[in-house]
């Protein structure tokens, strides 16, 4: 495809309108402008049939996957092979990227150059760019000469952890993890090995089969455990699409995997919504952790109501063995509070549950800020005390069951969760 440059336009200006006008109201001139305009056209057209001839063998490649960080400015690498010497280029990005510059203007230098592309993306996910466009000049500059590549190159995008990561470690090192030992509340419950009994061991202590198979007192010895199991649960239902909550679960579920890892446990994830829709074994290693933030990446909301019938049938099939679960979710729908209720009565028979639900802006008891100007205020306010009310009870009610339940600060999810974890790792909960 061709199209007339400013060149050209400014060309005919200058040229052919003058000589039609001046052939038209001087006749002994008429000869003389019609071989202008002749000149003009001749090479105009010249350089239109040569003018694809610029872009032959041109090929602009994508590296088949980049990798990009949440609002982070990332580049792409283009390869030109067999380019002219100048040319524009330009990728057709999804609206979710934001460039500086919709066309890249580059000289190039050999048969066979690379430019960058510089995108900040806006938002998570997986993206494919098809089509690469580029556009060069004719030999006399007249023409613009248009063409496009085929590409495969998918963009995924990651969440943002560098907020949350420092939330963590101010939160750590206030505490003195890494300088210090995390004190550890009690002795231990995984079972070590056999000794002989030892004037202060208690009678819960002793091993009664061993004794009476030896006929001496034997004492089971227990340490510390070193590989629990953790699983961060996500909901990604309708409930979360508020308030960018998702997005903030997401962050805190990576970074929870991270102190897992540093902590020796073992890390894993499910997701769900009206089904469950991912779950991750829990491990570690640094590949657990990629394969852990693959899983999620993707993860956006659903317009579906959370099925917690789904999740606690999962969860008390597919965990055999007894775990921290820590599910993040929303429960200000009444009707879903009692079904959550009825489901994590079953799974806290054999794991610790710690539940996290985001504060909502305005939930709050009556009268916690005194600025009220008007009517609608005094409604609003109350409409958060009752809000508050409900999550109150909702709070008992689990407590009644042995459930912890985080109320969290959307700002500081990350190190809330975090905290929570730790406090059950101290206290050996498991």
């Amino acid at each position: 495809m061709i199209v007339p440059t400013n060149r050209l336009l400014w060309l005919v200006a200058a040229t052919v309108l003058p000589a039609a006008a001046i052939g038209g109201l001087v006749p002994f001139a008429a000869w003389p402008c019609m071989l202008v305009v002749a000149a003009v056209t001749i090479a105009a057209c010249t350089d239109a049939a040569r003018a694809p001839a610029r872009l032959d063998g041109v090929r602009v490649q994508l590296p088949a996957l980049v990798r990009m960080i949440l609002g982070r400015e990332s580049s792409i690498a283009l390869r030109i092979d067999n380019g002219p010497q100048r040319m524009t280029l330009g990728l057709a990005m999804p609206v979710e990227f934001a460039s500086k510059e919709e066309t890249l203007t580059v000289a190039v230098s050999s048969a066979a150059s690379q430019v960058e592309w510089f995108a900040t993306p806006q938002r998570r996910g997986s993206y494919r760019l098809d089509r690469c466009y580029f556009e060069t000049e004719s030999s006399l500059g007249l023409w613009a000469v248009r063409g496009e590549s085929a590409v495969q190159c998918e963009i995924r995008v990651y969440p943002n952890l560098s907020k949350d990561t420092r939330q963590v470690a101010t939160l750590l090192n206030r505490s003195g993890a890494g300088a210090h030992a995390q004190r550890i509340i009690g002795k231990g419950r995984e079972f070590e090995k056999l000794r002989e009994y030892e004037h202060g061991d208690t009678y819960d202590e002793i091993h009664w089969k061993t004794t009476a198979k030896r006929g001496r007192p034997i004492t089971k010895v227990f340490q510390l455990e070193k590989t629990q199991e953790v699983y961060a649960v996500i909901d990604s239902s309708r409930l979360l699409a508020r308030q960018d909550i998702l997005e903030k679960y997401v962050n805190s579920a990576l970074v929870l995997g991270a102190v897992c890892e540093k902590q020796g446990d073992l890390f894993g994830l499910v997701t769900f919504s009206d089904r469950v829709h991912g779950f991750v074994r829990a491990r570690n290693g640094k590949d657990h952790y990629s394969a852990c933030r693959e899983s999620i990446y993707t993860l956006q909301p659903r317009l579906v109501s959370p099925d917690f019938d789904e999740l606690g049938a999962f969860l008390r099939t597919r965990l055999r063995r007894r775990a921290l679960i820590i599910i993040l979710t929303a429960l200000d729908d009444p009707a879903l509070s009692e079904s959550f209720l009825r489901n994590v009565a079953l799974v806290k028979r054999k794991h610790v549950v710690l539940v996290g639900m985001a504060a909502a802006a305005g939930v709050e008891p009556l009268f916690t800020h005194a600025e009220v100007k008007s009517d609608d205020d005094v409604y609003e306010a109350l409409g958060g005390h009752l809000a508050w009310r409900k999550i109150k009870e909702l709070d008992r009610a689990l407590d009644h069951q042995g459930v912890r339940f985080l109320l969290l600060d959307p700002e500081k999810i990350s190190a809330q969760v975090t905290a929570a974890y730790r406090s059950v790792k101290q206290r050996q909960l498991l």
